[in-house]
Parts: C-alpha cells; sequence; structure tokens
C-alpha cells in the first residue's frame, strides 16, 4: 500500500478529546521477511493529549519500540507502516496543506501518513522526537557529545523562520555546502550559538560542568549521563511530542529514579507531550496518566491508569499485575504468565484472539477475530480488546487446555 494511502477509505481524524494533540487510529507495520510476513503492529489506536505523558506497556517482543518507530517514520527495509493514520495538531502544518491535501486535513489536524515523505522527514525534531534504548549505539562514539546535539539544534535553526512552512526547510544548504564544511578548514556545519544551546542543554538536563563536558566523547560519559545526553538531543528541536523508548533500560535503580524525574520535570517545564513506552509497570505508575496495554502487536486495553490498574479485564493486563510483588503482603506466590510471545507471523497468528493460547478463561469465543469493547460503563476511557468485557467467563463455554495443543500436532503433521 502506497504511503498516501496507508490511511485506508476512513476520512477526517477521529473523535477524541479536545486537549488531542495526536490521534492514531488502525496503525499497521509488516516486515516482509524470508520466513514470511510479521504483523509487527496490528490495527493500533490511541490518542495522546497536551502535556500528558501516555504509557505503553507490553512484554518484549510485543510491538511497542515498532510502534513508535512507526509513528515518525523510522521503520527500516524490510519493514513498512501498510496502513492507518496519525492525526497530528498543527494549525501552520494543516493550512499549508489544505488545499494541496484535503483528505489528510480535517480543521487543526494534518493525517502526517498522507504527507509527502520528506515533509514526514522534516516534522522530526519540532513536531516528533525520540529517545532511543541504548545511547551507547546511538550517538557516533567519533563526534563529541555536544557536537552531536549541536548539530541537532543547527538543523533546527536552518529551517525559515516558520518552521513549519515545508517548501524551502534547509534555506538551500545542500550536500555541497555540507562537503564545504565538513572539509575546507575554519568551516563547519555548527555555529558557536548552536554550541552554546548545546551546553545549556547539557545543563538542561542535569549534566555537571556542561561546557567541559560538551567536548568529551561518548566513552567518557557513564550510562546514566549518557542517557541525559540522548534527552538533550531529543529536546535540541523543541518538539510537542517527545517518545521515550525503554529510557531506563540498562540502568541501576539510583540512575533510573533520576531520568524518570527528569523526564517529569521537563514535561511539567515546557509542556511536552511524552509517549512512555517500557515493559516496567512501576514506571507507568509513576510516570504516565493514562496506559495503552499492549500484546502480539495490538493495544489489548487501555484507559487512565486507576482503569487499567484497579479495574483490569483482559486476562493479558491481570498476568502482568499479577506478576508484581505485593509490598503489603509479600507471602503470596507470584503467578507468572504461562506460556511465550508469539512470533507474529502471518500464518501463525490466525484470525482469534492473539492470547487465547496463554489466557486462564479462553473460550470458543475467543477463536474469532476480536473487537475493542467499552470495558467499564462508568469510563469514557477503559476500554479492552476482549470478550470478557461484554460478557462472564463461562465454563461451559471455555476451551479445552489442550485445544491449542492438538492444533498444532494437526499443523504438524500436514
Amino acid at each position: 500500500m502506497s504511503d498516501t494511502a496507508a490511511a485506508g477509505e476512513s476520512r477526517g481524524a477521529p473523535a477524541g478529546h479536545p486537549d488531542d494533540v495526536l490521534r492514531v487510529r488502525d496503525l499497521s507495520t509488516r516486515f516482509f521477511t524470508e520466513e514470511g510476513q510479521v504483523n509487527a503492529v496490528e490495527s493500533v489506536s490511541f490518542t495522546v493529549r497536551d502535556g500528558e505523558i501516555f504509557g505503553i506497556v507490553g512484554e518484549s517482543g510485543s510491538g511497542k519500540s515498532v510502534t513508535a518507530l512507526s509513528l515518525i517514520d523510522l521503520v527500516d527495509s524490510p519493514g513498512r507502516v501498510t496502513g492507518g493514520e496519525v492525526w497530528y495538531r498543527d494549525a501552520d502544518l494543516a493550512e499549508e496543506f489544505r488545499d494541496r491535501l484535503p483528505d489528510a486535513v480535517d480543521g487543526e489536524f494534518v493525517d502526517t501518513r498522507r504527507l509527502p515523505k520528506g515533509v514526514r522527514r522534516a516534522l522530526r525534531g519540532p513536531a516528533f522526537s525520540m529517545v532511543f534504548q541504548d545511547p551507547m549505539s546511538s550517538l557516533n562514539p567519533s563526534v563529541t557529545v555536544g557536537e552531536q546535539i549541536a548539530e541537532a539544534v543547527e538543523v533546527q535553526r536552518r529551517a525559515t523562520a516558520n518552521p513549519r512552512r515545508t517548501r524551502s526547510r534547509t534555506q538551500g544548504y545542500g550536500m555541497g555546502k555540507l562537503i564545504a564544511d565538513t572539509l575546507l578548514p575554519n568551516r563547519g556545519f555548527t555555529s558557536e550559538s548552536s554550541m552554546n544551546r548545546a551546553i545549556e542543554l547539557l545543563e538542561q538536563v542535569g549534566i555537571p560542568d556542561p561546557a567541559e563536558r560538551a567536548h568529551e566523547y561518548p566513552h567518557q560519559f557513564s550510562g546514566g549521563m549518557l542517557q541525559r545526553a540522548m534527552i538533550a538531543q531529543a529536546l535540541a528541536g523543541e518538539p510537542d511530542v517527545l517518545i521515550a523508548d525503554e529510557p531506563t533500560t540498562a540502568l541501576d535503580v539510583t540512575i533510573q529514579a533520576q531520568i524518570l524525574n527528569l523526564l517529569r520535570d521537563l514535561q511539567e517545564q515546557a509542556g511536552t507531550s511524552v509517549v512512555m513506552i517500557t515493559h516496567d509497570l512501576g514506571v507507568i505508575a509513576r510516570m504516565c496518566n493514562r496506559v495503552g496495554v499492549m500484546y502480539a502487536g495490538q493495544i489489548v486495553e487501555r484507559g487512565t491508569l486507576s482503569d487499567v490498574f484497579e479495574t483490569p479485564v483482559h486476562p493479558y493486563t491481570q498476568g502482568l499485575l499479577g506478576s508484581i510483588p505485593d509490598l503489603d503482603d509479600p507471602a503470596p506466590r507470584l503467578q507468572p504468565i504461562e506460556g511465550n510471545v508469539p512470533s507474529l507471523l502471518d500464518e501463525e497468528m490466525g484470525g482469534r484472539c492473539f492470547f487465547a493460547d496463554r489466557c486462564p478463561k479462553a473460550m470458543t469465543d475467543c477463536l474469532q477475530p476480536i473487537s475493542e469493547y467499552d470495558a467499564d460503563p462508568g469510563s469514557d476511557e477503559h476500554t479492552a480488546r476482549c470478550v470478557l468485557a461484554e460478557r462472564e467467563f463461562s465454563e461451559a463455554d471455555a476451551l479445552p487446555p489442550d485445544h491449542f495443543d492438538r492444533n498444532e500436532e494437526v499443523r504438524g503433521d500436514e
């Protein structure tokens, strides 16, 4: 499917909250591999509001990071966003494309999936920015930390006075000028003012002695300092939406707390919306206003923090919560979720609830494609992709424990 047709047949931004800055509808991403088609993201929908932290939580391999990369058009081959809409609120951008791409504009919202690829690329920085998982592999080891942050600042400064105008974003700065700035003595891509701004950003994220540290290389930074530097680089374009993909991975507990406090402070000071991606429910409980629980490429439950933590409906959500120790009553044994995350190969997924083979409450209804239901009549936010949102569990309709094992044997014989 072409990029401009990725939104399908729907027209207009989906209904949502008046404060929404991002409305994602039916986003799907596929990887076309030698083993077959991998359905990494399957019809994912959620919204992000002004100044909130929206969390996406799930096991490794559930599609969280690919969802984030799909939002900002960074899915590498053999992957491709194959469907869905990403409606971003920006009045200037909407006005620019209202006549040229009327199907991509609805009021102040623009479906970025319908925009030309170059425009989507230009939105990285001033609209969307991302803190990647591993700063050691995300930063260039041969360039100083300050120079790398200054480059991000300089890219934005070379934009036009109105950074949302896409006709001349680079002000004529092309490959020829880049080569000249790189090779000729006394010339460089970054300016002194951009380096000064990079130092300010390092100071803002809590790097001690930022003026000196700016001239050091990534290997001279600790893990926590590298993560702070990555956040500084992501903030260089003053984005409306900051995506933090596992920002505390591989950090010790003390440094994790510092990074989370830093993200919270930056979000409150600048009013930036944050999409927090993690497998840690403790991070979700501490940081997020609303949350989406992801499994096998789908958001299987979403709602406010209290909706999901206090009245979970989907057995997968209940399983995640049951895997956390209770500090008030540590005696009960933890109850891990049986089984493994599926491979996501299209030929193996089938048209059913993807969690059915691990679910202790699987019923015959679960063998059909499952829609998203309102999980709580008293909450406008709480939804679940589970038949238990509509009906009670029935032993009479329960699948036999060996149902999926027998199906595997049949496929093996074929």
